[in-house]
């Protein structure tokens, strides 16, 4: 599916998880603002990432991530990730989006959130 990112969708209790797998860079990033932005528009306002088997996260996809939070923020919405590697989880901390996005170790606890 693309450029070195494929997304798989599954919907559970009315939360959309969005499986990557690969790297989000700046070649793959349209991928998934794409998608994200699509399911924004057809009003899934709870998505929850699983980067468990993304080995690469740039400037480029953290900006599709800040994006998409401001616009699920907007629709009183939310995005959580889960799952993060120990790579992805050092940038995100670096750049300080560990205070802006909600990160959870688990699936598990990224569905129990906010019910």
């Amino acid at each position: 599916m693309g450029v070195g990112l494929r997304i798989d969708l599954e919907e559970i209790e009315h939360r959309v998880i969005v499986r990557l797998s690969g790297r989000l860079d700046v070649a793959s990033s349209p991928l998934l603002e794409r998608k994200l932005s699509g399911l924004i528009a057809e009003e899934h306002t709870h998505l929850l990432l699983d980067f468990s088997r993304i080995d690469y996260l740039s400037s480029a996809g953290m900006r599709v991530l800040l994006a998409a939070q401001k616009k699920l923020t907007s629709k009183k919405g939310e995005l959580i990730l889960f799952a993060l590697t120990d790579e992805v989880s050092e940038v995100i901390k670096m750049a300080g989006f560990d205070k802006i996005l909600r990160i959870c170790s688990s699936e598990k606890e990224a569905l129990q959130f906010h019910k």
